[in-house]
């Protein structure tokens, strides 16, 4: 007969290896996918020969897809709104610059129009942004 020994008492501890097992599984799982989850509006820019502006931390974007639905900073607005919506996002700051991005298959006109309404927001500086040109594709198209 022993005494003092009693085998039938519960553990007390906390057993935290499924717990770290689940934690780094979920770690690897984001980790794989967070780059798939960049959002943004698909637009195949026109290229030009030109230095690329120094970036700053928050720019305020406009975009014109190709089926020519426009984007402020890519939130979509109607273009009758447009010279509201970009008036409210500078507030004042009309020194602030505004870039336009524009499916190269849009309409000059079209873009001209945008631009316009950025401009009647009260924006003093309107950038266009392009892709830089390959040195193959660097022969004159234009007639």
């Amino acid at each position: 007969m022993a005494i003092g020994s009693n085998t039938d008492q519960m553990m007390s501890d906390i057993n935290v290896t499924p717990f770290v097992d689940v934690m780094l599984v979920l770690l690897i799982i984001f980790m794989v996918t967070a780059p798939m989850m960049t959002q943004g509006v698909e637009v195949t820019l026109p290229q030009a020969t030109s230095e690329p502006l120094p970036s700053q931390d928050e720019q305020l974007m406009v975009t014109i897809a190709r089926d020519k639905t426009i984007f402020v900073n890519e939130q979509p607005v109607i273009f009758a709104s447009l010279s509201d919506k970009v008036r409210s996002l500078v507030a004042g700051r009309t020194d602030r610059p505004v870039y336009l991005r524009a499916d190269e298959g849009i309409p000059y006109g079209d873009v001209i129009r945008v631009m316009s309404r950025i401009k009647d927001a009260g924006v003093a500086h309107v950038g266009m942004v392009t892709v830089p040109l390959s040195s193959a594709d660097e022969k004159d198209d234009l007639k």
